[in-house]
């Protein structure tokens, strides 16, 4: 699992902020921290903790600080903080940086950008994209696709079926997100979200016909650029060794990038409508979200004391990292 960076200038691009001054580096400038920061304990002298690879913000707060200053003092508070050599810095409210601002920033080669947003709006969509951007990722192989609203991960041998399962969904009204490659995201600290590399987006291989394109086949009703991953589905040749869960009590996760993920595994042999247990699995899957499990109301209605059962425990039968 690497780091990741995002050019400066791509932010400026997406969060259509004005240029007040740029660098001479403001095309190389690479950001790689997810945090932000509005200058409060610096501007007053304490750099203990001061993270120069953030971003800065100023607003209305920061300014009407600054203006209890004269220029000499508010020179000297910039300096320090400029000195640093952050990023960036983001004005709000289209407020007019004073000379001072502009003079340390040519000084210290920092870029100044200006938006109308509120400190807030700002803070929340620039901490989204980055979030987005500098998420921790990984690439599995896999098939990708969205049924009823759920993310469904597909996983299994090569050869196992999950392309063709991909191809009956879509025929179904379902979406495909991924295939093959998908490269997987943790965008918070329990949500993984499911993409494509960009050079294979939409293309599907299906043994004996080859590669096809399913926004050209199929319609831009049939494809989706991203999803969150809700369930996982192992599919497996039909193991007649093997015991296979019939109620589903059980409770097995994957662990994908610190996220556990509800996992089942599901037998493949001829005859099985995969694409239908899909759909159902999916909807069984959001209802036990809501709250409703079928074997629980099945052995409660059978006379069963629920209460006196022993909890199913939760068993992580992989970890992706």
């Amino acid at each position: 699992m690497s780091e990741f960076s995002v050019p400066l200038s791509e932010i400026v691009d997406r969060l259509s902020l004005d240029k007040v001054y740029v660098s001479e580096n403001y095309e190389e400038t690479m950001i790689s921290s997810v945090e932000i920061n509005r200058p409060g304990l610096e501007l007053t002298g304490y750099f203990e903790f001061f993270d120069n690879k953030r971003i800065q913000i100023l607003g209305n707060t920061e300014f009407s600080y600054l203006g209890r200053f004269g220029s000499e003092a508010q020179r000297m508070v910039i300096d320090s903080i400029f000195s640093f050599g952050p990023p960036a810095v983001i004005i709000c409210r289209q407020i007019e940086p004073s000379n001072v601002i502009l003079e340390s920033a040519k000084l210290h080669k920092v870029s100044i950008f200006r938006t109308d947003e509120n400190t807030s709006d700002l803070t929340a969509r620039l901490v989204q994209f980055l979030n987005r951007e500098l998420a921790p990722r990984i690439t599995r192989h896999g098939v990708l696709v969205e049924v009823y609203g759920e993310g469904c991960l597909l996983i299994g041998d090569s050869g196992v079926g999950k392309s063709e399962t991909a191809i009956e969904l879509i025929k179904r009204g379902h979406r495909l997100v991924a295939d093959d490659a998908v490269e997987i995201l943790r965008t918070s600290i329990n949500t993984i979200v499911g993409q494509s590399p960009a050079n294979i987006r939409h293309f599907i291989e299906l043994r004996g016909i080859g590669i096809i394109n399913a926004r050209q086949l199929f319609g831009m009703g049939a494809i989706k650029t991203s999803e969150k991953i809700d369930m996982v589905v192992n599919l497996e040749l039909w193991d007649n060794t093997k015991v296979y869960d019939r109620m589903g009590l059980d409770n097995e996760y994957m662990e994908i990038l610190g996220v556990e993920v509800p996992t089942m595994t599901i037998p493949v042999k001829p005859g099985r409508n995969l694409a239908v247990i899909i759909e159902v699995a999916a909807m069984n899957n959001r209802q036990k979200k809501m709250g409703y499990n079928a074997a629980k109301d099945l052995l409660k209605s059978l006379g069963m004391d629920l209460t006196a059962m022993p909890e199913s425990p939760k068993v992580v039968i992989d970890k992706w990292e």
